[in-house]
């Protein structure tokens, strides 16, 4: 009897193993847009196994998908198609202010041993019995409307919500202003917090823009941050040039000192900071910014709070900002709500959402305004700005 129940052991481990090795490839999480500019986009997608991936790009005009060869945008680097689970593909010189339809695929690779490369499967999104993917890059009118939502820490219900009031189809962006974890474990656990809920609502077609909350910065998954959210920088920090508004995304970094326990040693905010304000002090002197007539910031902790890392975005970033003109700077971290209007310390109102509330910002030529959306959809405060220009 011993020896069958082992026999039935191992034919049961060898029958899992070939249904494993048989498990076909497939998008395990559906494309979604970022770092969207005038002329370039990156999209990014996951698969199940280790594959090559390009983006086929189309016209959005009336032929169908399949009216002929579409030209493919790989996942390359240094002359070579990279291999992985996770694939981002940049797409550039494309044309301000147009539509483009997108497909993307992924190829498996089987075995790569000296110069021979065995391929399996392709997986790819759907074109044939669905429209295809869609995106616009920026560049249009004066007029910018935008949402922004922060410390969701994998609530996907209140996500929901705050996203049925944003009016996404008026909407040209959503903005995740950081601490949408609780911290980073893993792909799947990110995915699931969050990201999943914005591919399947929008981030495949309207794209998405972060700026890193403390959250994201804690869990073993977290220095792999930057491969799921390319940015036109190539940093975690950027500048948005949206027709007449241009908008600077910072990088918080953590709360506390770095040499915190909570941290175990593996953090420094304080140096990345510092380099982060140098690079400020070129941003805010670009024609974009200095010809804006909406000069924003997004970050995700206020420059207020007498925590570290308040205190260092106070000392580093604000003096920078006073200078430039900045008119305001969209905030969350502390889960409540906070208004705190312009003085001689900080020369720019700064709004602080809370972590149930949607800011919806709307810009036009005649004005700005700013409103603060609870989630039985009644505006609870509004803020206007005045065109610079």
């Amino acid at each position: 009897m011993k020896h069958f129940r082992i026999g039935v052991v191992l034919v049961f481990s060898m029958a899992c193993g070939r249904a494993l090795a048989q498990e076909g490839i497939s998008i395990t999480h559906l494309p979604y847009i970022q770092g969207l500019t005038d002329t370039s986009v990156h999209i990014v997608w996951t698969t199940n196994k280790p594959s090559t991936g390009w983006v086929e790009l189309a016209p959005d005009d009336s032929t169908h998908f399949y009216y002929k060869e579409r030209p493919k945008y790989f996942d390359s680097k240094y002359g070579f198609k990279m291999v992985g689970t996770v694939h981002t593909v940049e797409l550039r010189d494309l044309k301000p202010n147009t539509v483009y339809r997108y497909r993307v695929y992924s190829q498996e690779v089987l075995k790569h041993e000296g110069v021979q490369v065995e391929y399996g499967r392709v997986a790819a999104t759907g074109v044939y019995r669905q429209q295809p993917l869609r995106f616009k890059t920026t560049g249009g009118s004066g007029n910018v409307s935008f949402a922004v939502i922060n410390d969701i820490h994998g609530r996907n219900e209140v996500m929901n919500k705050l996203l049925d009031l944003a009016d996404l189809p008026k909407t040209d962006f959503v903005v995740f202003n950081g601490d949408m974890a609780d911290n980073l474990l893993s792909e799947e656990q990110m995915f699931s917090a969050f990201m999943d809920t914005a591919i399947k609502r929008f981030a495949s077609e309207k794209p998405m823009y972060y700026a890193r909350g403390n959250h994201e910065t804690r869990g073993p998954f977290a220095v792999k941050y930057p491969q799921y959210f390319p940015t036109p920088t190539g940093e975690l920090y950027y500048q948005l040039n949206l027709g007449k508004t241009n908008i600077l995304v910072l990088d918080c970094g953590e709360d506390k000192p770095d040499s915190d326990i909570e941290y175990s040693g593996i953090v420094d905010m304080d140096h990345y900071r510092t380099r982060q304000a140098e690079w400020l002090k070129k941003a805010v002197e670009t024609p974009e910014f200095k010809n804006a007539s909406y000069k924003i910031v997004i970050c995700h902790m206020p420059p207020f709070g007498g925590w570290h890392g308040e205190e260092d975005i106070f000392n580093k970033f604000v003096p920078i900002l006073n200078k430039a003109g900045v008119q305001v700077m969209i905030s969350g971290h502390f889960h409540r709500q906070v208004i705190r209007n312009a003085d001689d310390k900080i020369r720019f109102p700064v709004v602080v959402n809370s972590n149930n509330n949607l800011i919806k910002a709307d810009l036009t030529e005649a004005g700005g305004l700013i409103r603060i959306i609870d989630q039985a959809g009644k505006t609870v405060e509004k803020i206007n700005l005045q065109s610079l220009r």
